[in-house]
């Protein structure tokens, strides 16, 4: 009887150790997968978003590939830098289109400071004879420095920079251009965005034949084609009290919020895709890297804005915003500080 009670105690020993060793192996083949799954993902996220980056990819024709108005290269990811963003209408024919939003980020990594300063698209500038066809020289509004820079060989994202640069007596180390196609799409592709509106209004979309949207006061999630009538809308009575340079800025933290959300990795092949299509950006695959990698922690909250003072004026029929000389100082000198210059 010993004998046997003996035997079914190894036995029961013999059974507990083998299932112990099932759930080793178990738990090995799950991590395993896991990893497995975790490498894979990591070489679609890679190829995808490096084939596309690589594709919108447009360096800014310059010397020693750097502004005018800086002494040396920045260090990516060392030094604060400014990137001005661009949302180009192409128009019917796809050539020639205006920036139809200009916005300058400066991002400083020491502070992880990042603002976004509106630069007003009826801002006068003059336009050299270096830069336009001698029948362009003159006095013409900012936004069509990307036109012009195309039609006349100087490069449409080159001059827009320039005039930027000039304006604010900063450098622009970088740009990204979206075209308003690729605005939606991003918006889409995201899962919406969610803006407090301010006040009131309605703007027609900008699909031909589309619908009127009524856009309420307070928080509102919208889609791709409505956010982008919430942000052009300019030629109605609201836009005195809520300008469009204000919802653009709302818009882009909104946008900024969506885009460093765990949720959108779940996305990036097809974000990849519509940043392969409708992107252009001086910012190479390994420095957009860089970007994600220093920035996708930020508070979009504590993102500040800035707004260049100034006031509209009729001139010769054509109506131009004027920055007055003292708000353009202040913000110039606002953004040499965050850039450390």
């Amino acid at each position: 009887m010993q004998d046997n009670t003996k035997v079914r105690e190894i036995t029961l020993e013999n059974r507990k150790q083998i299932r112990k060793k099932k759930r080793r192996k178990l738990t090995w083949k799950f991590l395993l997968l896991i990893v497995a799954a975790v490498v894979a993902y990591s070489i679609y996220f890679f190829v995808n978003v490096y084939a596309a980056t690589k594709e919108a990819h447009e360096e800014i024709d310059r010397p020693d590939n750097k502004s005018a108005l800086r002494e040396e290269e920045v260090d990516f990811g060392g030094d604060p830098i400014s990137i001005l963003l661009m949302g180009v209408d192409d128009g019917a024919s796809g050539q020639n289109g205006r920036a139809d939003s200009l916005i300058v980020a400066t991002l400083n990594p020491n502070t992880k400071q990042v603002s976004l300063t509106t630069v007003p698209r009826d801002t006068k500038m003059d336009f050299t004879a270096d830069e336009v066809d001698p029948a362009y020289v003159g006095y013409h509004k900012i936004n069509a420095a990307y036109s012009y820079g195309s039609m006349f060989g100087y490069g449409a994202n080159k001059l827009t920079v320039e005039k930027v640069e000039q304006l604010l007596d900063i450098p622009i180390d970088e740009y990204v251009a979206v075209n308003f196609e690729g605005f939606s799409e991003v918006v889409d592709a995201l899962g919406g965005v969610t803006i407090d509106v301010k006040e009131p209004f309605s703007q027609k979309s900008h699909i031909k034949g589309g619908e009127t949207f009524y856009f309420e006061k307070g928080e509102q999630k919208m889609n791709g084609e409505e956010a982008l009538a919430f942000v052009r809308m300019r030629k109605q009575a609201t836009n005195n009290i809520y300008s469009r340079e204000e919802r653009q800025r709302q818009f882009i933290k909104s946008t900024l919020k969506e885009a460093i959300s765990t949720d959108t990795l779940f996305k990036i092949g097809e974000l990849a895709n519509i940043i392969g299509s409708n992107v252009k950006t001086s910012l190479s695959p390994s420095e957009l890297f860089q970007l994600q990698k220093l920035y996708s922690s930020i508070d979009a909250s504590e993102i500040k804005t800035y707004e260049i003072e100034g006031q509209d004026e009729k001139i010769e029929g054509i109506y131009y915003f004027i920055p007055s000389e003292e708000g353009l100082a202040t913000i110039s000198n606002q953004l040499k500080q965050e850039l450390e210059l």
